[in-house]
Order: structure tokens, then sequence, then C-alpha cells
């Protein structure tokens, strides 16, 4: 009877060595006290990264189990599982026209915002400006996920009443000005509070942010009162645990690797976008036959065409937070 070996070959051990020279050891976790107050989490002790690496420490952290790690991977995934299912609501892949030009859109907008989201929290504890930075970036792309939102909801979701009405009329300024608001304010507050954070800087994230949500949905509002909307509940429990600090808050230390708040938030927010771009794949297989007829492929154009004008104006936004940030940080360095 042959004999079985489990010895490894030799290919693996040739290939060892270089794994283990490509992904060297990194520092361990610190505690709380050993970062600056910027970098730290209320009821968050421990699982931070040392502050001041090189940029390559941080992306191997990738595969490091720190109080960031959830955070990271779980918007990596979404993104990845959106990305995925751009080939076609049926596997079959796409034919771009102006009808599917929108939900194109969205999945960018989608991927965008959840990749912008994973890069802030990787890399952003390099240093202080990079922190602001990175997280300036986060807003854009939560910005510009809002406004692909509105516009694939407008043009595949609406019922011909609501289109014609006067909130029909001016939905899409309406909802690019919101999504610039919100980033705006974002951006104003997590460079003008400092911790421990006052009660009306969250207030000045959560409620532009609220308003836009409101607005953004207005096209589906009909279908809320007849049918359960699944994105409506992780929405709403997003929020809160983007809000609160539960349950870190009652067992500090607890959950500072895996359960912490923000994670809760992460991963409903990605169940919530995923959620979202099956509802509206169903709304694009149903309303592209007569699309163009409905809406004309002028407006449809100009509509797309706004998508790209609103991440400018964002993205002009946070570079100039940016530079206010760096010199905030030159002074107090003096």
């Amino acid at each position: 009877m042959p004999r079985v070996s489990f010895a490894p070959p030799s290919l693996c051990l040739t290939f060892l060595p270089l794994v283990h020279r490509l992904l060297p050891s990194l520092p361990p976790t610190v505690r709380d006290v050993d970062v600056p107050p910027l970098f730290r989490e209320r009821f968050i002790l421990g699982g931070y990264r040392p502050v001041g690496l090189s940029w390559r420490s941080y992306v191997l952290s990738l595969f490091q189990i720190h109080n960031e790690t959830l955070n990271v991977w779980s918007h990596l995934l979404a993104a990845g599982i959106l990305g995925f299912r751009l080939q076609g609501p049926e596997g079959q892949g796409f034919s771009l026209d102006v009808s599917s030009l929108p939900l194109v859109l969205y999945v960018f907008s989608a991927v965008t915002y959840l990749s912008c989201s994973a890069v802030a929290h990787l890399l952003q504890s390099h240093s202080e400006h990079a922190h602001y930075s990175l997280f300036f970036l986060d807003y854009v792309g939560v910005a510009v996920y809002q406004y692909g939102c509105a516009l694939a909801l407008c043009l595949y979701s609406s019922d011909a009443a609501w289109t014609q009405s006067m909130l029909g009329q001016i939905f899409l300024p309406a909802a690019a000005l919101l999504a610039w608001f919100s980033c705006a304010t974002c951006c104003y507050a997590k460079l003008h509070f400092r911790r421990p954070y006052p009660l009306h800087r969250k207030l000045c994230q959560v409620v532009p942010m609220g308003v836009a949500y409101l607005l953004d949905i207005s096209p589906v509002a009909h279908r809320l009162v007849t049918y359960r909307c699944s994105t409506v509940v992780l929405f709403l429990l997003s929020a809160f645990f983007f809000s609160c600090p539960v349950p870190e808050r009652f067992a500090p230390g607890r959950y500072d690797i895996v359960g912490h708040g923000h994670q809760l938030f992460h991963i409903l927010l990605s169940l919530c976008t995923l959620v979202q771009q099956e509802a509206l794949f169903r709304d694009f297989l149903w309303r592209r036959p007569a699309l163009v007829r409905e809406f004309g492929e002028e407006r449809l154009l100009l509509a797309c065409a706004s998508f790209p004008c609103l991440t400018l104006c964002c993205t002009i936004t946070a570079l100039a937070m940016r530079r206010r940030a760096q010199t905030q940080l030159m002074k107090e360095q003096r």
C-alpha cells in the first residue's frame, strides 16, 4: 500500500521565506494613552496602531488585528461585491447606453464611498495631517454616493405623479446641493471641534445627512406606506450606531477589536447599500424599456452630467479644508 507523505513540497519551502519578507511582523497595537487625542475613540481603550509608521506598515496592517480591521474589511468586501454585480442584474453584462448610465453611476458612487472609507480607516494613523486629509476624502465619497443614489431613485423608482410634482422638478438640484452641504459640514465639524467632542459636533454631521436622506428617498416614499422597506430599517440602525457609542459605553475596553458601535455602523451601512442596489436593479429592469421615452435623452444626459460636477465641487471643498487643516497644524506646532 503506498505511503502518503505530508511533508511540504520544496516549492513551499522556497515560497514561505519570500512571504515572510514581503509581510514582515508589524509593531503591536497600543493603548489609547499611547496615541494623540485626535486618534482616540471614546470607550475604546486598546487596539490602536502606533502613529508615525511608514505608509507601507499601515497598508500591511490590512492583515493585522486592530480596532479598525472590521471597519476596513466590511467596506472592502461590500465594494468588491458591488463591483462584481456591475456585470449586470442577471450576470449578462450591461449594454452601456443612456438608460443604463444612471445605474452605472450609482454603482460607481457606491464603490467610491466604500473604498474611500476603507482607505481612510486603514491609513489614517500615519499622521495628523493624513488623518484629516483621508477623512475629508471619506466625506467626499459619502456625498458622491448620496447624489448617485438620488439620481438612480429619481430615474428608476419614481412614479409619474411624483416626477411631475414640484418636488420632482427641483429634486436633482436640491439633492446635489444637500450632498455638497453634507460634505462641507462634515469637513468643518472634523476640523473645528476637538476632543472631548460636544454634542453639536455630531449634530453638525448627522442633521445634514439626515435631511439629504429624507429628500433622496422621496421618490419611493409612496412605497413605504404599503411595503416594508429593509433599506430604511438598516439605515436607521446604522445612523443610531454612528451617533451613539453603543455597546462600548457600557463596557469600556471589552469591544475594542470586535463589536463597537462604529463597526456595527459600517456593517449595517454595507448591508443597506447591497440591499439598495438589488432593489435598484429590479427597478432598472422594469423601467429601462420606457425610460428614454418618459424623460427624453437630453434630460437623462444632463442629469448624468451633474454627477461629475457635484464630485468636482465636493473635491474642491475637501481640498480647501485640507489646506486649512495643514495651516492649523503648522500653527499648533510652533
